[in-house]
């Protein structure tokens, strides 16, 4: 009888000893079983205010499909506040591949001298957005690169900041204070070698403008990967309605609100995601109106085309992807 009792509490031991290991090991998979019972449908809900398709565009033409093909995004930080219209400050194009849970960023930097389409000139590129706004901002993308987009997101500064605090910050790499100093530029300071950063701290290392502008496109790719990985740790899932709430009005995409609890879901399991980030190369330099611009490289211009190619093809293997050529 004794031996029989300590082979039932063996077994229990071992039984609870499994469940805590695999609670470990699914962990996620578990938080995500809970968010898919008591959450999904209050977030899809919150989404819908987000919900804002480009005129024309049918939702059954959504390039996000179960089968997990590639798809390009246009990436667009808006320098807006309150009512005003704004003017694209950032601008990524971004290609997915959630099969090989491997992105690409193309940034472009805001002054670059290009089409505006159906304006009939030529200005810079972040001045779509105020012309014409989302729809001419990504026709416009689209006709400098020579790739269609897909899919298309905005943040405005306000919910940037919002979304950054209340992830409790962001871990980011400053060695040294980051001082915005020049006379026609808004001042501040950003203390350096701070363990975590707050929302309005992010945005001015992102947005801060005394370098060049492959600096600036190399802050915005750190900062997303920095956001990424607080976002995929465990104890953040439980506050995506928060993170959501937040968003309201100050996030716009033309992704259906299930597609993106879907793709977010896919970031959140992902065992290994690798995001690659390339910025068009250019010089500044002063057109016959005497306006500084940023000339893009038509050479890299090609490059990049080519690029894109490769990675939106679903062909492509792995081991075939263009890797983008390392910036110096």
């Amino acid at each position: 009888m004794k031996k029989l009792n300590i082979k039932k509490r063996y077994i229990a031991i071992s039984l609870v000893a499994l469940v805590l290991i695999g609670g470990f090991i699914f962990r996620k998979q578990l938080v995500l079983l809970g968010f898919d019972l008591f959450l999904s449908g209050q977030v899809e809900k919150k989404l819908e205010g987000s919900y804002e398709p480009i005129e024309g565009k049918k939702p059954e033409e959504s390039k996000i499909t179960p089968a997990g093909d590639p798809f390009s995004m246009l990436l667009l930080g808006i320098d807006q506040r309150g009512k005003e219209v704004g003017r694209s400050d950032t601008i990524i194009y971004t290609v997915a591949r959630p099969k090989d849970d491997k992105i690409l960023m193309v940034s472009i930097p805001r002054d670059t001298y290009a089409e505006i389409v159906g304006k009939d000139k030529e200005d810079k590129i972040n001045h779509a957005f105020a012309f014409g706004g989302k729809k001419m901002i990504i026709d416009s993308v689209a006709k400098l690169v020579d790739e269609p987009v897909d899919h298309y997101a905005t943040i405005n500064f306000q919910g940037f900041i919002d979304v950054v605090d209340a992830m409790g910050g962001v871990e980011l790499p400053i060695t040294k204070d980051i001082v915005n100093k020049a006379a026609e530029h808004e001042k501040f300071t950003v203390k350096g070698g701070k363990p975590i950063y707050s929302g309005q701290e992010a945005l001015y290392y992102v947005r801060y403008r005394e370098d060049d502008h492959i600096n600036r496109s190399e802050r915005n790719m750190v900062f997303l990967n920095a956001i990424m990985n607080r976002m995929t740790q465990l104890n953040q899932i439980t506050k995506v309605p928060e993170l959501i709430s937040i968003m309201g009005d100050n996030f716009t995409t033309d992704i259906e609100p299930k597609k993106i609890i879907d793709l977010a879901k896919d970031v959140f399991t992902a065992d290994h995601r690798e995001i690659y980030s390339y910025t068009l190369k250019g010089e500044g330099g002063r057109k016959a109106n005497h306006i500084w611009y940023y000339i893009p490289d038509e050479k890299d211009l090609s490059y990049i085309h080519d690029m894109i190619d490769n990675w939106m093809d679903p062909n492509t293997k792995t081991d075939q992807l263009m890797v983008p050529v390392k910036e110096k």
